[in-house]
């Protein structure tokens, strides 16, 4: 049957597998139509035949080693997070199956719909409102907290990386604008893409996360573990509440200018243990106001507090929560747990006292003394 394809298995230039619609792997997957693509390869929705016909989400690897080897370690990732949570309440996406495939590693999950980013993509970059950005936090954090504890960091957390279970929306027409709008009807998440996902005990890369969400121990390489997630969720909440990236930059020095618009200047211990010198002069930013760039920064970046759209105590809330997790000291920002507790999640009435909760293995650099 020219459909299976046995022996005519062929990779494209850049190494992804070629396929069409209707061609069915080992047996059993049949492509219906491609869901995404990423440097890795592509994710195509497929039909498990020996799955009931339910439809799956096939991630299929380029034929390259460096790919391949990347893709088993996200398996190590997938397997610990199944062992652990075989019954799939932790709202981490599950692995249903893996093999190779002619030189493709392929990975089957559970078929989830449009990431956030997708759609706000959509959607005119619209934010989501603030019931629903509630909703989704805090499954994030929950989602995030079993992965702390069991010893992993994600630490590629981002609005492309959490996927709406369902993404059927309602349509509204803004008049003013002249325009649809959608409204997702359910908010339930999960979390996805575990390829960068590191365990306690391997080797944490000098540079982890993509640059908008980045920490800034990661930037200033002073070691980094679980926390530098904490910072990627208080970056993706202002992007649900505001519709815009908090940090929209491509350059350490105007990354940390913006930081120190938004959240004040950088703590001096940072500055004395970064190997990042270059960056500082005296132990301040080396960064010039005046310049074109410094004045885009400061036009486009104000203090947290000044991003709150509404007066009404949850919007307040919202924006305490967020300078909890967006503080500078990987140590005084709030554990996933300690975040849950916050009272914009129980609707509470506002208390000042939400105090951090200490994560086992902070940054490398939190014992040091002066400089």
């Amino acid at each position: 049957d020219s459909r299976t394809r046995g022996s005519a298995v062929r990779d494209d230039s850049h190494g992804h597998l070629v396929y069409r619609s209707g061609d069915v792997l080992k047996e059993r997957y049949e492509v219906v139509d491609t869901l995404g693509e990423g440097t890795f390869g592509r994710v195509v929705q497929c039909i498990d035949h020996n799955g009931h016909g339910n439809r799956v989400a096939l991630k299929i690897i380029k034929n390259v080693d460096k790919y391949k080897e990347a893709a088993q370690l996200e398996i190590n990732v997938l397997k610990r997070i199944y062992e652990k949570d075989p019954e799939n309440k932790h709202l981490c996406v599950q692995m249903l199956d893996w093999f190779d495939y002619h030189g493709h590693v392929c990975i089957s999950f559970e078929l989830l719909d449009l990431s956030t980013f997708e759609f706000m993509k959509e959607n005119h970059y619209l934010p989501f409102p603030i019931g629903q950005i509630r909703h989704m936090a805090q499954q994030i954090c929950r989602a995030v907290g079993f992965l702390h504890e069991n010893k992993l960091t994600h630490t590629d957390l981002k609005p492309e990386n959490i996927l709406f279970v369902n993404a059927e929306f309602s349509v509204t027409y803004n008049t003013t604008k002249k325009r649809n709008e959608r409204t997702v009807k359910r908010t339930e998440v999960k979390l996805a893409d575990f390829g960068s996902a590191t365990f306690d005990h391997e080797h944490h890369s000098a540079v982890v996360s993509t640059r908008h969400y980045r920490a800034p121990e990661v930037i200033l390489e002073l070691g980094w573990s679980q926390p530098c997630d904490i910072w990627s969720i208080g970056c993706i909440l202002f992007e649900y509440y505001q519709g815009i990236t908090l940090f929209q930059t491509h350059d350490n020095r105007e990354h940390l200018a913006m930081m120190e618009r938004i959240r004040g200047p950088i703590p001096s211990q940072m500055i004395c243990n970064t190997r990042k010198q270059k960056l500082f002069v005296d132990g301040r930013l080396c960064w010039d106001e005046n310049s074109l760039a410094g004045r885009v920064v400061r036009e486009h970046c104000k203090p947290l507090k000044m991003y709150q759209l509404s007066e009404a105590e949850e919007h307040q809330q919202l924006l305490d929560l967020l300078e909890h997790m967006l503080e500078y000291e990987p140590s005084e920002r709030l554990s996933p747990s300690a975040s849950l507790r916050h009272p914009f999640f129980s609707q509470q009435p506002f208390s000042k006292n939400v105090k951090p909760v200490e994560t086992e293995q902070q940054s490398g650099h939190s014992n040091q003394d002066g400089c």
